[in-house]
């Protein structure tokens, strides 16, 4: 029998997430409202869709390894120069390539515990130790206690979301400076900003270009490019060289590389995502004023309600999708009493709430 490595062979078997396609296919449904994986409700670009689809003809060609044309906007768009950029296939990609680099087998990785999974799944894949720190009774992600963590066990990597993922709670300028300026100066910060376009840059932390941090941006977000597999890293031209050591040069889809350079030129319809994305929040929190229910603020595309606790909160999402409307629940406390809602097209929401409205009323919830 060949055997994978030790290290491999010991993992469970383990899947981050749950696709609706999985999900409607063991429920026979056809379509679900998809408010689950923080998708665009609002799709691409239409500049995009046409740029991909003229060059639908030229699918038998490799798209360009080193990303080129893309760089150079994306450099523009930064103020930095292309050598400090790489581009992948969406941050997850990117997140295996820092862990690979970065983290040898048996150091220690630091994350807050259930924030985005997919960088715990490749810390434990590829044999490092996940360290974790708890999201505060509020759902804020505890800087401090991060601090405190990275001080005495002095991991590798860092790995911290703004705005968070899956709480929506977005850390400021300042107090990110803090946050950076107090970890230790061995431990690579990767800061991940998959949600940083629903943000004024400056708001964010400012545009460093240390050894010690990588920024992690994606396309899948406000420019509705999710399923062309899309993002790019911001760091020094040192740690560039080293992804370009081990990255797959030729796994970006060339028509992803396509669209999303002419997503970086259509920035009326970007602003239109993020104003959609805005309102959808603004509903989301009248409906928990309607219902009664606490939500954490968000500057993300998506809301987290608050169910009471966790079981009750399990059930509601549970309920919601047998009447086809598909969310997601935080995996840990205090987070996981919430359900998680992205925002929505004014249809997608007006099916949520009353999908919600009538799971709450029902006299199954009334007995949990």
């Amino acid at each position: 029998m060949i055997r994978p490595t030790p290290a491999v062979e010991g993992l469970p078997a383990t899947t981050p997430f749950i696709g609706p396609e999985q999900l409607m296919r063991e429920s026979g449904r056809r379509e679900l409202v998809r408010l689950g994986a923080n998708e665009s409700a609002f799709g691409p670009s239409p500049k995009a869709i046409e740029a991909m689809t003229a060059e639908l003809p030229r699918l038998s060609w490799y798209g360009d390894p080193e990303s080129l044309d893309l760089r150079d906007a994306l450099a523009a768009k930064h103020g930095c120069a292309p050598s400090q950029i790489v581009v992948g296939a969406g941050i997850d990609d990117l997140m295996g390539l820092a862990v690979r680099a970065f983290v040898a087998p048996g150091e220690p990785a630091l994350m807050t515990r259930g924030t985005y999974p997919t960088f715990l799944y490749h810390v434990v894949g590829y044999g490092g130790i996940p360290v974790d720190a708890p999201y505060r009774s509020d759902g804020k992600p505890d800087l401090e206690e991060l601090v405190a963590i990275a001080r005495q066990d002095l991991p590798r990597i860092v790995y911290f979301a703004n705005p968070d993922n899956p709480s929506g709670h977005f850390t400021g300028r300042d107090e990110m400076q803090r946050f950076y300026d107090a970890l230790p100066h061995d431990s690579l910060l990767l800061l991940d900003e998959a949600y940083a376009d629903f943000v004024d840059e400056a708001e964010l932390l400012p545009p460093l270009f240390e050894d010690r941090l990588i920024r992690l941006r994606t396309f899948s977000k406000a420019y509705g490019m999710a399923g062309a597999r899309i993002g790019y890293a911001l760091s020094t031209e040192s740690n560039i060289r080293t992804f370009g050591k081990i990255r797959l040069h030729y796994g970006i889809n060339r028509n992803a590389q396509i669209g999303a350079l002419a997503a970086l030129e259509d920035d009326a319809f970007t602003e239109y995502v993020v104003s959609e994305t805005a309102r959808a929040r603004a509903a989301y929190y009248e409906l928990a004023v309607e219902l009664g229910v606490p939500r954490i603020e968000s500057r993300a595309n998506f809301v987290c309600l608050g169910m009471e606790n966790a079981q009750r909160a399990t059930r509601i999402m549970n309920e919601l999708l047998l009447r086809g409307v598909w969310v997601r629940k935080p995996g840990a406390p205090p987070l996981d009493s919430y359900i998680r809602v992205s925002a929505g097209t004014e249809p997608m929401r007006r099916a949520f709430a009353e999908a919600l409205h009538a799971v709450i009323a029902s006299p199954r919830m009334s007995l949990s």
